[in-house]
């Protein structure tokens, strides 16, 4: 059976082994809008039948609209942000609505936990209550990484995977055990550090103004950056040893998706790319000493040039300095098996739908 046709099969039997079901749902379509710490997302999925866990992706988009800079900068969202961010979701309500009829109460805008870090959350959820009557809800990273292990993991094989998401800013995940009474308990993961976060702490090492737009600069202090990033990475692991057990590990967000969309040239349907250690070796050190090479196909690759469109090359470096310091503080990793879930990104969606969903009660 080809991997493309595996999620709709994992989430049936997902849906199946956690949930009751106390009645049928009849077929729907449902919106949602993530606000996130480098874009906006936006996802429309059939729920075909959501009894079975049975859903189609209708359209999925980003609008490259960065939120967090501010963030490391003075601990607040800037103004500007905030206000461009209201315009880009009231005009994704408009198409939502518009070109794919989803009903007003189906549509759910949330934001993420990397926004989450901000002082000044309330005058984002002021700006997308006047742009478009509807709340804002925070995600916390805990329940982000809930929604991404349900979403994204294949089920029989959870309690044997760690599932990691680098976003913009902050890296979460977390995995699952059979706990008391032979129930399944999640077990959470947060670092403070995303592509996003992690770029601005490294820019405000450089200190000289004539060498904040040198490259060469900036490579120097991420390299004198790496110990504390790696001591921040093995503190997350090691409060939840169990973490360090796990044979599979499954990796979403955007670094993941930069790395094998140039690395790779990636454009299948599968939804798990199995990934090696040694390639994101040999892909670090071509954003670090020769970016220009995908600068070049981005020129002829339209995936390439969304990724380049998307991150800067300090973006680029530090995203996958997060990835390389997270995979080397798992020990006998030659021996586990890594993938890319490319589907991460609307596993929150489905997973919101479903438990707010009044026809379904979660145990999980």
């Amino acid at each position: 059976m080809k991997q493309k046709n595996l999620l709709k099969i994992y989430l049936l039997i997902v849906f199946g082994v956690f949930f009751y079901f106390d009645s049928y749902s009849q077929k729907s379509v449902y919106a949602g809008i993530e606000i996130g710490s480098k874009g906006i997302k936006i996802s429309v999925i059939d729920v075909n039948n959501i009894k079975k866990g049975d859903y189609d992706i209708i359209s999925y988009w980003t609008e490259n609209i960065g939120i967090a800079k501010g963030i490391s900068i003075d601990g607040n969202l800037a103004e500007g942000d905030i206000n461009r961010a209201g315009a880009v979701v009231f005009e994704n309500l408009t198409k939502i609505k518009n070109k794919y009829n989803v009903a007003d109460e189906n549509i759910f805008i949330v934001a993420s936990s990397g926004v989450a870090l901000a002082n000044n959350t309330q005058a984002l959820i002021d700006k997308i209550k006047v742009s478009t009557n509807k709340e804002l809800e925070f995600i916390s990273a805990e329940t982000e990484g809930k929604m991404l292990l349900k979403g994204s993991i294949p089920p029989n094989e959870y309690q044997d995977a760690l599932i990691l998401d680098i976003g913009g800013g902050n890296t979460k995940g977390g995995y699952v055990d059979v706990q008391n009474d032979n129930k399944f308990e999640f077990f959470p993961l947060k670092l403070d550090y995303g592509t996003i976060t992690l770029t601005e702490a490294i820019n405000k090492t450089i200190v000289i103004p004539k060498e904040t737009e040198d490259i060469e600069v900036y490579k120097e202090k991420s390299f004198a950056y790496a110990p504390l990033l790696r001591e921040k990475i093995s503190e997350m692991l090691n409060t939840k040893p169990l973490s360090l057990q796990k044979k599979r590990i499954y990796l979403s967000g955007g670094a993941i998706w930069a790395f094998t969309t140039l690395y790779y040239n990636n454009d299948n349907d599968d939804h798990f790319v199995p990934l090696k250690m040694e390639d994101i070796l040999y892909y670090d050190a071509i954003l670090k000493n020769n970016f220009g090479k995908y600068e070049n196909l981005a020129k002829t690759n339209k995936n390439a040039d969304k990724v380049i469109n998307t991150y800067s090359q300090r973006h680029l470096i530090s995203a996958n300095n997060i990835l390389i310091a997270c995979l080397e503080s798992i020990p006998d990793l030659k021996s586990k098996k890594i993938y890319f879930a490319k589907e991460g990104q609307i596993a929150w969606l489905v997973s919101y739908v479903v438990d707010r969903s009044k026809k379904v009660k979660n145990n999980f």
